[in-house]
């Protein structure tokens, strides 16, 4: 397993797959997030499941940072028409740089878990991308 500061090092551009977990008992929801690091700012955008009894999906947008191996963003629906809380993401990066885990909270209301991981095959086709424009 590579060490912290190698993580600190590799880009999170790309796509994760993951998970948020309720405090309740309620089935955790998956979700794609495709993530953009420009220095240490994050931007993206996520869609899930809008509900476990319909085909429909529900997207989001992300803003965030990072610093070092602490990642964080704020998620955003996309809902016409609705008043969404925004949801608070933070989390740690692991050393080879293919998951982020920690807690997501609407703060005065609830929080829970979420994991996040991507495969390290795209891990390296980004950063041979990378290394090809520069």
């Amino acid at each position: 397993m590579a060490g912290q500061g190698e993580a600190a090092s590799r880009n999170l551009t790309g796509v994760w797959s993951g998970r948020y977990f309720y405090p309740r008992e309620l089935e955790p929801v998956s979700f794609v997030a495709t993530l953009i690091e420009t220095a240490t700012s994050l931007t993206g955008a996520t869609h899930e499941p809008a509900g476990p009894a319909t085909a429909a999906v529900r997207y989001a947008t992300l803003q965030g940072q990072r610093d070092g191996n602490s990642v964080s963003f704020i998620k955003t629906y996309d809902i016409a028409g609705s008043s969404v809380d925004p949801i608070h993401y933070s989390g740690i990066l692991n050393g080879d740089a293919t998951e982020i885990e920690g807690t997501w909270r609407i703060p005065g209301n609830w929080s829970g878990k979420f994991l996040m991981i991507r495969s390290p095959g795209k891990v390296a086709a980004v950063a041979r991308k990378v290394a090809e424009r520069v």
